[in-house]
């Protein structure tokens, strides 16, 4: 029933829209149109300039996991584990080529930390470490996706890390 209504609302709203077009002469129409064009094109170069970096990063490294064949996975493990490739870039221990796979050095406590996302300022029992290993590894072991072997390794070493900084 509610479809119903909001059809009819819709279908009013544009037939009175198009009833207003109607009666405006064309030379308004294309210099509103011409406005709306160049003010948004300004407005979405400002937006690129100032925030491309972050805008353009998400979306291809979400284009690269679909490409590893990532099976099952929800928008939010997918951020998730954006996060944790993100951290390990930075850090220069995480790169799509194969051929810097060799250079993985080991990872700061506070490293190892972010990876698991666990806080350092918090009490942290083993339980809560084994925690977010075993949600990290449903998503990335190399059972499920062969090609995220590397990651899987990684998060090993920083669970390692993290249960010898709490003990």
């Amino acid at each position: 029933m509610n479809i119903i209504i909001y059809t009819v609302v819709i279908l009013i709203i544009f037939y009175f829209l198009l009833r207003f077009i109607t009666n405006i002469s064309s030379k308004k129409i294309s210099k509103g149109l011409r406005f709306i064009i160049i003010f948004g094109l300004i407005a979405l170069a400002i937006l690129f300039a100032v925030g491309g970096k972050f805008l353009l990063t998400l979306p291809l490294t979400l284009a690269s996991l679909a490409l590893l064949k990532l099976k099952g996975l929800s928008i939010f493990q997918l951020i998730s584990l954006f996060r944790l490739i993100q951290t390990l870039r930075r850090s220069g221990r995480f790169s799509f080529n194969q051929a810097n796979s060799n250079n993985i050095s080991s990872i700061s406590v506070s490293e190892a930390y972010r990876i698991l996302n666990l806080d350092v300022s918090e009490k942290i029992t083993k339980e809560d470490v084994n925690k977010a290993y075993v949600r990290i590894q449903k998503k990335i072991h190399p059972d499920i996706s062969p090609e995220t072997s590397r990651l899987s390794s990684i998060v090993n070493e920083a669970k390692d890390i993290v249960l010898k900084d709490i003990s």
